[in-house]
């Protein structure tokens, strides 16, 4: 197995950060771009705006947006729809940490099976390394997101026990 330089690591870092803030807007939506995980950390402590979380569930094609709101941002369809009535409205940052995080599993979900379509597709049906539960199911709390995480790493490295 080959071994991965630090530069390889900050590239493919890098690239992710890239994903992520594409399916939360890119720079118009986000009003600047991150260059690093640091600067991602501060945008998300002054809260995302709220058009972000709009932006992202307009490009779900498969997930079904109410669900994705409750499970995967952790926020009612009313509070939501309150951010898509008021856009500008900054997200807390405990719910910019959410949207970001569903985004960052998005993101990694679609790098592993190809494309964004498959990885919505992945994300609602029971997935055998999680005991047959639904990823989207286990974004709920920090616990489930690791467990998602940790196996798509696996998939991605082909390690699927």
């Amino acid at each position: 197995m080959a071994e991965v330089t630090p530069r390889e690591t900050i590239q493919t870092e890098f690239g992710r950060l890239q994903q992520i803030v594409k399916l939360l807007g890119g720079k118009q939506v986000l009003r600047h771009q991150p260059k690093d995980i640091l600067a991602a950390h501060e945008l998300l402590q002054q809260g995302l705006p709220g058009r972000s979380a709009v932006y992202l569930l307009d490009t779900l094609s498969v997930l079904a947006v109410l669900e994705s709101v409750q499970k995967g941002l952790g926020m009612s369809l009313r509070t939501f729809q309150r951010h898509k009535d008021e856009p500008d409205k900054v997200l807390s940052q405990e719910q910019s940490g959410r949207t970001w995080k569903f985004a960052e599993i998005l993101a990694k979900a679609t790098t592993v099976f190809g494309t964004q379509e498959r990885a919505e597709q992945w994300l609602e049906k029971p997935a055998t390394g999680l005991n047959q539960r639904r990823p989207i199911d286990l974004l709920s709390t920090p616990a489930g997101v690791e467990l998602v995480e940790d196996f798509l790493e696996r998939l991605e490295y082909g390690v699927y026990v």
